[in-house]
């Protein structure tokens, strides 16, 4: 049995429409900045109100503009049709996935629900509903959700590191803004395609990256989603930090083993402490553990969320006062933040290991959001899979 399956009516980027996705910004700036850049990058459809010509505008009032810039960018050739095609992704030097098709109804979020696709983190809920409105306006899936294959995955691995080598050049290739080169090799029907979908789909799945894009799928009741299968051997997971505004923390109530540090922190090495830039100062914090705390409760953003945001300052993990920041950027940008009065502190996490990634995962618990950072990450416009209509 497998859950992936080939994209039905696909269509290849020829250069120049890789993007990043959308949620892997700290600044809005940032996305309008690389649209103005490169106005036929998918970001210009993903985040259609923050293109330059459509500032001012909400998100929902500019889909129609979205849904233009894809229609003109296909009217280009800028992209290409195939039907029937699974892609061959290597992603940077050793790291490699698949584009294909996995079943929505195969997505469990607890171990009450059956299905080989686990999603793992609580979401955003406003934009779950903003991947939904866009897929309807647009009717194409832009940027894929990246599952990690824990069953098969040394097998998948090697397989799809023999294809590259064997099918030569790649059919496209795109550069990242980390220098990482992308290439896409091409798989019609045939036995390649089919021993790909096979170890693709053969085993349980993780959702590393795009959780609310797999949530959006179940919400517009989508028979199947856009996903890259990647490898346990392809990524690592990044740390992913906090910025908090508006607000005022006492550290030293939270009764945990606090150290002032001399000068500004950087991202601890090992989880089981936490540092803390406020007030132009560092600080290491143990938090507080259970004796008998589970791998869950555990985890150093687990006691962030309880402690922190639940506890101390009586947030939800969901508060326009958190930014949560991925591993792109430094812990010197955090701490650049705070000096600079945009945000009161910043909480800088050490990363979560994959074995405790893995292990939450197949018990089938749930991290606390936006907890992982998996980089490579799968580059948005490359592939794209439209919608039945």
């Amino acid at each position: 049995m497998t859950v992936a399956y080939p994209i039905s009516r696909a269509w290849i980027s020829a250069g120049g429409t890789g993007a990043q996705n959308y949620d892997e910004f700290a600044d809005d700036a940032e996305i309008t900045a690389i649209i103005a850049a490169n106005p036929v990058s998918a970001l210009g459809v993903e985040m259609p109100h923050r293109a330059p010509e459509s500032l001012g505008k909400s998100f929902t009032e500019s889909l129609p503009d979205a849904a233009a810039r894809l229609a003109m960018a296909k009217d280009q050739g800028r992209y290409t049709p195939a039907e029937e095609i699974v892609a061959v992704y290597r992603l940077g030097k050793g790291s490699f996935g698949v584009f294909c098709l996995v079943d929505t109804d195969q997505i469990s979020t607890n171990a009450d629900e059956p299905g080989l696709v686990i999603r793992n983190e609580d979401v955003f809920i406003e934009k779950v509903r903003e991947r939904v409105a866009l897929a309807e306006a647009v009717g194409h899936l832009l940027s894929p959700v990246l599952l990690l294959q824990t069953g098969k995955g040394a097998e998948l691995h090697a397989l799809l590191a023999e294809l590259t080598e064997r099918l030569g050049d790649a059919d496209v290739t795109d550069v990242d803004q980390a220098g990482r080169e992308h290439a896409i090799w091409v798989l019609g029907p045939g036995a390649d395609r089919d021993a790909v979908l096979a170890l693709a789909g053969g085993g349980e799945l993780i959702v590393a990256d795009g959780n609310h894009r797999s949530l959006a799928a179940q919400t517009g009741n989508l028979p199947r989603f856009l996903a890259v299968v990647t490898t346990p051997e392809s990524i690592a997971i990044q740390p992913y930090n906090r910025l908090v505004s508006g607000v005022d923390l006492d550290l030293a109530s939270l009764g945990g083993e606090l150290v002032e540090l001399d000068g500004r922190p950087g991202v601890p090495t090992a989880g089981g402490t936490i540092h803390v830039y406020q007030n132009g100062r560092g600080y290491a914090l143990s938090l507080p553990v259970a004796e008998d705390a589970g791998v869950l409760d555990r985890l150093d953003h687990a006691l962030v969320e309880k402690q922190i945001f639940n506890g101390a300052l009586g947030l939800d993990a969901g508060d326009k006062k958190i930014n949560y920041v991925g591993g792109d950027y430094p812990a010197s940008w955090l701490c650049d933040e705070v000096d600079a009065g945009r945000a009161s502190l910043a909480i800088l996490i050490a990363p979560v290991t994959v074995d405790d990634f893995v292990a939450v995962n197949l018990s089938r618990l749930k991290l606390p959001r936006k907890s992982t950072w998996f980089t490579p990450k799968a580059r948005g416009g490359l592939v794209l899979s439209e919608l039945p209509r």
